[in-house]
């Protein structure tokens, strides 16, 4: 059984067609990359993943079921822009994904915060925008999922912290578990994927692994991209 099956998945809003019937399968234990320009319809697909949206018509399947209380057991998601509680401190976040998700584990998330330098009992408000997107990062990858849905994070900070981010998603991710990873900022991410996604325009207009656009095309998928796309 596939981990995430699109069959004609649409997503309009209003006169605007967000998805335009689209079919992808994706297996387990991948690191997709979902690749396209800012409004191509990344966000959404993750949305309609994460149950936040319902299809406007076609289907949606995470682990055979219907996005709802059974996937978000499984799905471990990361929006793009960050939904924490400013006055909250490291500790009482860490309290209350530890309440609310059974899967998870408390000591990986402080290993990482350590890792980090970053002090359990700061607040997000006296930290930098990078900061907060690293312990949100924390959080999300501190679950045993067995889908991880992370939207642009690596959009927000300086390259130095891309590594790192990067790095904590390849050590801290459930071997059998699925990462689709949305970004146009296919170069910083290529070395880390297994497969890609290429969309625009609600459309999905490509998919491979990154080992047959190599040795086919000749070509990494950031110059794929390029030449796909004009850019």
């Amino acid at each position: 059984m596939p981990l995430l099956q699109c069959t004609g998945l649409t997503k309009k809003f209003g006169a605007k067609t967000a998805l335009d019937n689209i079919d992808l399968t994706v297996e387990n234990g991948k690191i997709v990359g979902l690749l396209g320009s800012n409004g191509s319809g990344k966000t959404t697909l993750l949305k309609l993943c994460n149950g936040l949206l319902t299809p406007s018509s076609g289907s949606i399947l995470i682990n055979g079921m219907a996005p709802g209380v059974g996937t978000k057991e499984i799905i471990s998601y990361l929006p793009e822009q960050t939904y924490l509680n400013d006055w909250m401190t490291v500790s009482e976040l860490i309290k209350f994904f530890e309440d609310f998700y059974k899967d998870f584990k408390r000591e990986k998330a402080l290993e990482m915060l350590s890792n980090l330098k970053i002090s359990p009992n700061d607040r997000l408000k006296t930290m930098s925008k990078g900061t907060k997107e690293k312990v949100q990062l924390i959080l999300v990858m501190a679950r045993e999922a067995k889908l991880y849905l992370l939207d642009e994070p690596i959009g927000g900070v300086d390259p130095a912290a891309r590594d790192y981010i990067l790095n904590t998603i390849i050590k801290n991710y459930n071997p059998e578990a699925t990462i689709i990873i949305s970004t146009h900022l296919i170069s910083d991410i290529e070395s880390i994927l297994d497969d890609v996604v290429f969309i625009s325009g609600g459309r999905v207009v490509l998919t491979s692994s990154v080992d047959e656009i190599r040795e086919e095309k000749g070509k990494s998928v950031d110059a794929l991209f390029r030449e796909v796309f004009k850019c």
